[in-house]
């Protein structure tokens, strides 16, 4: 199956840190986070925890549908759909009607400062317990 062509270009930031598309490296140091994050062996990551970890940090809010293929866009057959309005202007996905540039930006850092938190969290509980140094 094809990647989604409309991919977002990623985050401007990692942990205060500029970067482009992340690598695999990236992700897989993100996908260790999550996983103690949620109280879990990071050396035990799940396919879970690697997918949010890409989307997270490809900027990617939800998955996205998929994409079209000859197979699931065949038409079975056609129907006579006469339109009972002139319809209103859809939403672009993962863009709130007003929202700026300046609060998408806002928003993914501070998106990234709670997973900062939370993971500084749940190390200082690990160190408590004795887990790491």
């Amino acid at each position: 199956m094809k990647e989604q062509s409309h991919e977002s270009a990623g985050k401007i930031s990692l942990h205060g840190n500029g970067m482009g598309v992340p690598s695999p490296d990236q992700v897989e140091k993100r996908a260790r986070e999550i996983a103690m994050i949620d109280e879990r062996n990071p050396d035990e990551f799940t396919d879970a925890d690697w997918n949010q970890a890409r989307r997270e940090l490809m900027g990617i809010a939800h998955p996205g549908p998929p994409e079209e293929t000859e197979q699931n866009a065949e038409v079975t057959e056609e129907w006579n759909v006469v339109a009972g309005s002139s319809g209103h202007r859809a939403p672009r996905p993962g863009v709130e009607e007003e929202e700026t540039l300046g609060e998408q930006l806002v928003t993914g850092g501070l998106e990234e400062a709670a997973h900062d938190q939370m993971l500084e969290a749940r190390k200082e509980e690990l160190e408590q317990e004795g887990g790491i140094t």
